[in-house]
């Protein structure tokens, strides 16, 4: 898996992605909320910026011997560990936190898989994630 710089876009917009992907389906009514929430700009991208940065996390798995599995189980500790470890500033944790939990939202459904995405990440940086269950609208002050 390539790294990234400590606390750099890129680094926190691959975990945005990672919890987008979670789940076997990055809808595109999850990217229109990631774009109308301004998400990727406020992680210091361009809107054109994210399918990159999907592109280039979907490559590493398989590179890393991703073959259909859930993700979490394919990513393991070790390596949530090592990605998680590149976002230490925790203004930016907390972002990253808001704008996936409401991204996740955007298609009505928090799968199980994006849930437990979003509590690998939280656990990692120990922060407490909420599950809201029926909620369809995002959840944008959640962390912040």
């Amino acid at each position: 898996m390539r790294t990234y710089p400590r606390n750099s876009p890129e680094a926190a917009a691959r975990l945005v992605a990672l919890v987008l992907i979670s789940d076997g389906n990055a809808s595109k009514s999850e990217f229109e909320v990631l774009n109308g929430l301004g998400g990727v700009l406020d992680l210091g991208l361009e809107p054109k910026d994210m399918p990159g940065i999907v592109q280039t996390l979907c490559e590493d798995l398989l590179m890393e011997g991703f073959e259909g599995r859930s993700i979490l189980t394919r990513v393991g500790e070790e390596l949530m560990a090592s990605l998680t470890a590149e976002i230490d500033s925790p203004l930016l944790q907390a972002q990253v936190l808001r704008i996936a939990r409401s991204v996740i939202y955007a298609d009505g459904h928090l799968s199980d898989a994006e849930f437990a995405m979003l509590d690998a990440i939280s656990r990692h940086w120990q922060v407490l994630p909420q599950r809201e269950r029926g909620t369809t609208a995002p959840l944008l002050n959640q962390y912040v």
